[in-house]
């Protein structure tokens, strides 16, 4: 009867694994991996539609909805080759045609639009695309499949409803000057003017530095009116609610906002919470950024600290969410000019790089609930890289410092498993002989565990207490970008992509199957198959898993195995293989 019970037990659990992991794949935005349902529609965006709403009124503490500012929407966006009246020496007007502006650094080519100076692609000099792409990495772009842009403005404080000032609408005439860094340069700038629109001219400087992922913006407001003016600065990141093209279906990253300040530190916000007006974040500080993040990579906008301002997250049109702040400027006298300096981060989340430009910035790179372990690893990581100068090599020789340090627990947790091997076969003889007498058979077993002090959780606790640890060591490798296009050895050429040809992912279906013969078969026939059949299941993720995570599995397997076979010759259980019985 328990025979039969711990079947049905078993067989619950396996099915309940199997539907937790699907729906685990449906909520963060997957293919249902085992119970396909029908294929979500994804809506094409035009160019022309990525334009975000321009906020008009300052979201009040009071007003602001957890979804965002309770600002209003501005209309359709402008189509590409508008004009705007730009004022002219002679009093005329001078029409200023909307243009898209490429400039280059080392590490970066981006393209700006000239209405609104705004930032509408990006592409990584330094970071190929990826497996089954061609050419280098883009993060910011704006097409018919995708809408991802970097927007800034002016907007009437609400005491001055109906106030209109230069928005991220406004076409804005660029500076004559350089468009990429020459050799021997070590700063580009950009100077975008925009006309007079309610007494103000914007403009909107950015300084690109030779390389930093990190843009200066300065935003310069002019007086040109005969009162003073008051307006507000807001900048916003606006982006599509998909999922980052080519996003692995059996593990899943972060992609949306996320907003920092000093008060809640970071905070993450999910598409479907501003969908549903649930998005909980703190709505104004002196200090922080708003960030859009995915893997790997973020752009973010930092105002400096000690500048009040307000922050929203709302949703703008039917697949397009904005992340931003807004602050005030100073009042500004007739004739007089008052300025923001602000920086723009759009790039890969290099940890050492991102503590160094903003704090709080490095947290964009995602450890999830185990950052306080995430980071101590990477570091040392990162040590290991310094002197070895390969991150795969770097991976090994970090399992084996930890392995190294847990050897204590883990030779505990493996002569408790010598003992249980030692005592099996007559832990066996006694389940053949009393298999018809459950209860006389279980007081047995307890029995027989007490005469040999054997305790049969006794391999499982010292193994549980290092399962964080290894964890938090899995997310590191998982977020960490060095690992993108860096070669180990031979055939592996990228550490974050799959194993080309598997090879990896049957080494460590092999050292799985390895390990798992050398436990101690369970007594129960049932458990002693699962013990077979989990490894087997969870082995075929590892196909789909990047090299480096392979490699780190890969080497732990084999250092226990190593540690397994020397206490069990040491103890004079001499090491043998419990192949399964089906």
């Amino acid at each position: 009867m328990n025979d039969i019970r711990r079947t049905i037990l078993w067989v619950i659990f396996g099915f309940s694994m199997v539907l937790l992991w699907d729906q685990w794949q449906v909520h963060n935005g997957h293919k249902a991996t085992f119970f396909p349902g029908p294929t979500a529609q994804t809506a094409a965006k035009t160019a022309s539609q990525g334009a975000a709403a321009v906020p008009n009124s300052v979201p009040s503490a009071s007003t602001t909805s957890t979804a965002g500012a309770t600002n209003t929407v501005a209309a359709n966006a402008v189509l590409a080759g508008a004009t705007a009246p730009l004022p002219s020496s002679n009093g005329g007007a001078a029409l200023v045609r909307r243009e898209t502006i490429q400039v280059s650094t080392d590490v970066l080519k981006l393209s700006f639009d000239s209405e609104g100076g705004s930032l509408v692609r990006s592409e990584m000099l330094q970071h190929h695309a990826g497996p089954g792409h061609t050419g280098n990495f883009v993060l910011l772009d704006e097409n018919a499949d995708r809408v991802y842009v970097a927007q800034s403005g002016l907007i009437a404080p609400t005491a001055q409803t109906g106030a209109i000032f230069p928005t991220h609408k406004t076409v804005m005439a660029l500076a004559p000057g350089p468009r990429s860094l020459a050799n021997g340069q070590n700063e580009l700038v950009l100077r975008f003017e925009s006309p007079e629109v309610g007494g103000a001219k914007l403009i909107k400087t950015y300084t690109l530095q030779r390389g930093s992922y990190a843009i200066g913006v300065k935003h310069e407001v002019q007086n040109v009116g005969s009162t003073a003016l008051a307006p507000q600065l807001y900048v916003q990141l606006v982006r599509d609610g998909n999922k980052p093209a080519g996003e692995s279906s059996f593990y899943s990253t972060f992609t949306g906002p996320a907003v920092f300040t000093e008060a809640k530190k970071y905070q993450k916000i999910e598409f479907s919470d501003i969908e549903k007006n649930k998005a909980d974040f703190e709505k104004t500080s002196p200090s922080g950024y708003v960030a859009m993040v995915q893997h790997y990579f973020a752009s973010a906008w930092l105002l400096p600290n000690g500048l009040a301002r307000e922050i929203f997250a709302r949703k703008v049109d039917n697949n397009l969410y904005s992340v931003g702040m807004i602050s005030s400027f100073e009042p500004i006298a007739p004739g007089t000019s008052k300025s923001i300096s602000a920086q723009f981060f759009v790039g890969p989340q290099e940890e050492k790089k991102l503590d160094a430009l903003y704090p709080g910035l490095e947290l964009v790179k995602d450890y999830g609930w185990l950052t306080i372990l995430s980071k101590p690893l990477y570091w040392l990581l990162d040590k290991l890289h310094t002197f070895i100068g390969n991150w795969g090599w770097s991976i090994v020789a970090l399992v084996v410092l930890l392995k190294i340090a847990f050897y204590w627990l883990n030779a505990k947790a493996y002569s408790s498993m010598a003992k249980m091997k030692a005592i099996n076969p007559r832990i066996m003889e006694m389940r053949e002989r009393l298999k018809d007498k459950p209860q006389e058979m279980q007081q047995e077993m307890m029995k027989i565990y007490r005469e040999e002090k054997v305790n049969p959780m006794g391999g499982c606790f010292p193994i549980m207490v290092q399962i964080p640890v290894f964890i938090a060591l899995y997310w590191v490798l998982l977020s960490t970008v060095e690992m993108r296009n860096a070669p180990w050895v031979g055939w592996i050429h990228d550490l974050a992509a799959p194993d080309p040809f598997y090879i990896l992912p049957l080494i460590m279906t092999a050292s799985s199957m390895l390990q798992t013969a050398l436990n101690p078969a369970p007594p129960d026939p049932m458990q002693a198959k699962m013990m077979w059949i989990m490894p087997l299941v969870f082995s075929v993720m590892f196909f789909f898993f990047p090299a480096g995570l392979v490699l780190y599995w890969i080497t732990n397997n084999v250092l226990s195995i190593a540690q397994q076979w020397i206490i069990n010759t040491r103890m004079g259980v001499p090491p043998q293989f419990n192949l399964p019985k089906f």
